[in-house]
């Protein structure tokens, strides 16, 4: 089949027979329901793009092994081209959603992709594991499905690992071997988006502990499979608000949900990984696993902190605000930090490697670099947007304020911006400005980029733990070394005589 469009993707939403509570309600039709109607109208215009012409060459491409056109995000990179082709998909995808789906199709897809790349890693703890997940990445790829994951467990008792809970089941396990798979129990988050994907992937977080065989597991399922519960957290937007009044919040709301198994059974054929603790800690380190679905989320990123930033600037400009120095000087970091996150980007991918087996990955630390800021570059300007707004985004009239000729006097006069800004035009950049710094969708999307890659603080020490520090000391040893030849050199009295007096 390869690519589908997004009338077929909707069609399958609807068809879809998942255990989907949302609200203490179980939702028997997605499509049917306000707040997931906008994100699936968003999701099927991706699946759309993918037969439009004027793209269609940019995100897709034919596939050797079918002979059909499928998304970009498949293509395993063998060449500093193939790379780029994914780097193409990924912006056109996050520039149709101004970068504010953290998980579109493209993410978990390149994430099956790297796996499918590394399959001798399986291999080596399991032969059938590693032909199962090459069989599940052509079904994915030739049916262009969307999936979802779920990699944590519940918070529960942190201090303790996952083997020594009060509940051996808090966090998903194998409770039975069977001849048909394995029988697991527990839970897992943060699923974004879930109820409106078709497939489920679980694979393992490093930090399991001797002791958690029952919980290294990597596999998929169709989120409709019996005894799978998806449990959606609280709506940030209801999915009635006119546009006009949330140009964001009401389009692209992505919904999380707690995954809970009732005792599934994963099928033999959908099993990757069982077991072993160490196969499942190197997962990430030992293949292309982080790298890749990183540069999407780096490209991703980009995106989202470049339309906060233009946001930014726009609201200290329609106010006037922009001819302080202090403003200037806070939106010269802002721009800074837009080209820092583009810059490494780039140097991401010229200076990507190539493996042993041909697979080429961008550039590790620049991409884990791209994290780091991110996680912090991006509140810190929503943090500006609502300095620069201050009180004027807390009194913003609505549409229908200003389709009522008794106060279109009113607020065309005491709503306007700076001499050029009409009244409707601040307002709506007041209220976009809004959906992004003071909404709960806002603030969930500042909560998602501070903890997307984990929690930053360790990522970061993990990141110094990791880096190729060697470079750095031996500079610092040079220096060292040097300053110890010239000081015995310059103490010797055979030295001191030939220096010349003034």
């Amino acid at each position: 089949m390869g690519i589908r469009s997004g009338a077929q993707y909707i069609q399958s939403m609807r068809d879809l027979d998942a255990d989907i509570w949302f609200d203490g309600r179980r939702i028997a039709n997605v499509t049917a329901e306000p707040v997931f109607r906008a994100p699936i109208r968003e999701i099927a215009r991706l699946y759309d793009m993918q037969f439009d012409s004027a793209v269609q060459d940019r995100i897709t491409h034919i596939s050797p092994e079918t002979g059909e056109r499928v998304s970009n995000a498949f293509l395993i990179p063998h060449s500093q081209d193939d790379l780029m082709a994914h780097r193409r998909l990924f912006e056109a995808w996050a520039e149709a959603t101004f970068g504010l789906m953290g998980r579109s199709p493209d993410f978990l897809n390149i994430s099956l992709t790297s796996m499918r790349a590394n399959e001798s890693y399986f291999r080596q703890f399991s032969a059938e594991g590693a032909d199962n997940l090459i069989s599940y990445y052509r079904y994915v790829r030739d049916n262009d499905l969307f999936l979802t994951h779920a990699l944590i467990g519940p918070q529960g008792d942190r201090s303790k690992p996952s083997h020594q809970q009060e509940d051996p089941y808090l966090n998903l396990g194998v409770v039975e071997e069977t001849g048909a798979g394995l029988v697991v129990r527990g839970a897992k988050l943060l699923a974004t988006l879930a109820p409106i994907t078709e497939e489920l992937i679980v694979y393992p977080f490093p930090g399991l502990q001797p002791g958690d065989e029952r919980y290294a597991l990597a596999f998929a399922i169709p989120i409709s499979t019996p005894g799978l519960r998806i449990v959606c957290r609280e709506a940030m937007q209801d999915g009635l608000r006119p546009v006009w009044d949330h140009p964001l919040a009401s389009r692209f709301e992505e919904m999380d949900a707690v995954v809970i198994f009732h005792d599934v059974l994963i099928p033999r054929e959908r099993v990757f990984l069982y077991g072993n603790v160490a196969a499942a800690n190197n997962l990430y380190p030992k293949t292309g696993l982080w790298q890749h679905p990183s540069h999407q989320t780096a490209v991703r990123g980009l995106v989202k902190l470049s339309l906060a930033a233009g946001v930014a600037i726009k609201v200290a400009n329609a106010i006037g605000a922009d001819s302080f120095l202090h403003i200037q000087h806070s939106l010269g970091q802002v721009v800074q930090n837009v080209e820092i996150v583009k810059s490494l980007l780039e140097c991401a991918e010229r200076n990507a490697v190539t493996t042993p087996s041909g697979e080429v990955r961008p550039e590790p630390q620049a991409l884990q670099t791209i994290r780091g800021v991110l996680s912090e570059t991006y509140p810190r300007i929503i943090e500006l947007i609502q300095v620069f707004g201050a009180g004027g985004l807390l009194q913003l009239p609505t549409q229908a304020d200003f389709a009522h000729p008794e106060l279109t006097p009113d607020l065309a006069r005491y709503y306007r911006g700076r001499p050029g800004v009409a009244s409707e035009e601040r307002v709506r950049l007041f209220k976009l400005a809004w959906d992004l710094c003071g909404e709960a969708f806002g603030q969930r999307l500042i909560q998602y980029e501070r903890y997307y890659a984990g929690d930053p603080v360790r990522l970061r020490a993990m990141h110094y733990q990791v880096y190729p520090k060697d470079e750095l000391l031996r500079r610092v040893d040079r220096v060292l070394d040097e300053a110890k030849t010239l000081s015995g050199e310059l103490s010797s009295p055979q030295r001191r005589q030939t220096l010349p007096t003034s």
